[in-house]
Parts: structure tokens; C-alpha cells; sequence
């Protein structure tokens, strides 16, 4: 994997998440077109689900020798972070008893350097710099897996025929676990034009069944009022998991500009979510096509303009969402 020189002004990541190993891989063909800058990788980047370092390394090695995986990885550099299934079992957090296997595998598969803090710590959370002066990007992956405590399961329903995921009311249940919250406090205290913080799972969206921040209701607030103290502007959330893109919009009463965060899954998985609500989402349906995520930075322009673009898995955009920079920081 190649790594890119931290001066480099970035002005198109693309990023995606649901990718399995076993099937057709031609959506790396058409993400290569629009000639990104990097490529994160935003959880269940295999389905593993084992509990076998042996299996799951299979799996990463079949993901590896596919052909368009091969050619685009050689010209992109690409960042990544994990979700459950690359973890190693559905929905799991802490308790599940290969992570420490599963880290190393995850480590070495991306290439994560011998010397990088993230192989000091427990856990793949890590950050990384691009650019300079008044165009440096700020790259923040998050773990929601490794520290992440126990959630609250409910039987299905009517309303929730396949998962029904309640809300953990208990405060002293973390989702990012304490070290990580430090680590992120330090982070964004880092100056920057734009923050693309990447979780795996949804931040903005509350009403669905399935996994999301707002399932740890104290945790997602926790992150909004991180973001308000370290004062931190810019901040973009992307997220996976779903298999479906949508790009939701929130404004919290404690930050002072809207908050948009871009769902792109999944790559070559089923979609399913058709119809669901999301009273934030900015189009009136979410996307039904497998697809990857593309933001694009004109950093000539002035103000400098961002342009979020879901994109399906034969290269048509499906929906583009434009802004300019400033409205997402009140620094400029």
C-alpha cells in the first residue's frame, strides 16, 4: 500500500464500506476513474466472522488476489478502519475473544506501519494529516468495536421484523472506551480546514433498527459536545454498515454549523433499507444501487467548495450534495 507524503494538498477521497471477499470486484474499476487522492476502507472491508486467525486470514488473502483490488490498491493509497464483520462477528464489541488476533491481522493486511503508534495501542483507531496551511485535512478513524460495551437487544417487531437494537441507558457503557476519548480530545485539537472523522457505524441517523451511535445515546452526545469544547470546525462524519447511502444533515444546539455525515455502503452486497425513515437525510429516499462515497475539495475556489457525491458501483453518480467550507466553519 503506498502512503502519501504529509504535504500533499488531497482534494477527492473516496470511500466505502460492505466489500465481500467472495464476490465480483469491478467497483474498484470505478472508483480508479475518478482518480481519487486516497480510499478509506469504513468497516466490513471482509466478512470474516470467525473466531479463527487462520479463516479470517484466508479471507483477507482472498480479498487480495482479486485482480481490480490488486491493480487499484497499486495506484491509491488507502486508509481503513473496521466494522464487525472484518472484526470477526456480527454486532460484536469487547467481548469478542480474537481481538487482539484480529488487530494484527487487520495491521499488517493494510500495511500499517512497524512504528505507528496504532500498533502500540489496543484497538485500530488513528489519524493521519494532509496538506498544508489553509488546505490541511484532518483523517480521524475511529474503533467502534474493540472497547465497545454491551448493547441492548430487543425481540424483533413490527416496526423491527429482522434486528430491533435498543438504547443502552447504562452511562458507564462506552462505545469508544476511555482511552480512546482522550486520544480523540487530542486529536481535535489539531488546526484544520476539514475533518473527515470515519465510524463505522451511523452517527447522525436515530431511527432505524439497527446499529448506530444513538444506540448509546450518552455516547453520541458526548462526541457533539466533544466536537463543541475543542471547537472543533470542519468536521464531515462518514460511515458504513448500513447496505444502503444516504447523507444526513444535523445541527446541534451546541455547534455552531450543521453537520453532514455521508453512509456509503455497500460496495458488492446486498442493499436492503428500502423506504426507511431518517428524518435528517437530505433527499427524500436513500439509495438502492451498491455504491462508494466521493467528496471532492476545490480548494481554488472561492470560498473553497466541498461536493459530497454517492456514487453507484458502474461509476454514474447518483446523488451530489454541494457546500461551501465556510458552512461547516465558523473559523474561516
Amino acid at each position: 500500500y503506498k502512503r502519501q507524503a504529509l504535504a500533499t494538498t488531497i482534494s477527492k477521497i473516496a470511500f466505502g464500506s460492505c466489500l465481500h471477499q467472495n464476490n465480483p470486484q469491478f467497483i474498484w474499476n470505478s472508483i480508479a476513474q475518478y482518480q481519487p487522492d486516497i480510499f478509506l476502507f469504513t468497516g466490513d472491508n471482509i466478512y470474516a466472522d470467525t473466531k479463527k486467525p487462520n479463516v479470517m486470514l484466508k479471507k483477507y488473502n482472498k480479498l487480495a488476489n482479486h485482480q481490480e483490488y490488486k491493480n487499484f490498491v497499486a495506484s491509491t493509497q488507502v486508509y481503513a478502519t473496521w466494522d464487525d464483520h472484518d472484526y470477526g462477528a456480527n454486532d460484536a464489541g469487547s467481548e469478542y475473544t480474537q481481538k487482539k488476533e484480529s488487530q494484527k491481522l487487520f495491521q499488517d493486511f493494510f500495511n500499517i506501519p512497524k512504528n505507528s503508534p496504532s500498533r502500540k495501542r489496543d484497538g485500530i483507531y488513528d489519524s493521519h494529516l494532509f496538506g498544508e496551511k489553509e488546505n490541511i485535512i484532518q483523517l480521524i478513524l475511529l474503533d467502534t468495536r474493540y472497547f465497545r460495551g454491551p448493547t441492548i437487544k430487543k425481540l424483533p417487531s413490527i416496526k423491527c421484523p429482522h434486528a430491533n437494537h435498543g438504547q443502552q441507558t447504562d452511562k458507564k457503557v462506552s462505545l469508544l472506551g476511555s482511552q480512546q476519548w482522550s486520544w480523540l480530545a487530542q486529536q481535535l485539537s489539531h488546526p484544520a480546514a476539514l475533518r473527515i472523522i470515519v465510524s463505522s457505524i451511523q452517527i447522525i441517523p436515530t431511527e432505524h433498527c439497527w446499529e448506530k451511535w444513538s444506540n448509546f445515546p450518552h455516547e453520541r452526545e458526548k462526541l457533539f459536545n466533544l466536537l463543541a469544547n475543542t471547537n472543533a470546525n470542519g468536521v464531515v462524519f462518514i460511515s458504513g454498515d448500513r447496505h444502503l447511502a444516504e447523507i444526513s444533515k444535523f445541527q446541534h444546539e451546541n455547534i455552531s454549523y450543521p453537520l453532514y455525515e455521508i453512509t456509503s455502503s455497500g460496495m458488492n452486497t446486498r442493499i436492503h433499507g428500502k423506504g426507511e425513515v431518517n428524518s435528517y437525510r437530505t433527499a427524500a429516499e436513500n439509495i438502492q444501487d451498491n455504491n462508494f462515497g466521493l467528496i471532492e475539495i476545490d480548494w481554488a475556489a472561492n470560498p473553497p467548495k466541498l461536493k459530497m457525491n454517492i456514487i453507484n458501483d458502474v461509476g454514474k453518480a447518483v446523488y451530489s450534495l454541494p457546500i461551501n467550507l465556510n458552512d461547516i466553519n465558523s473559523n474561516r
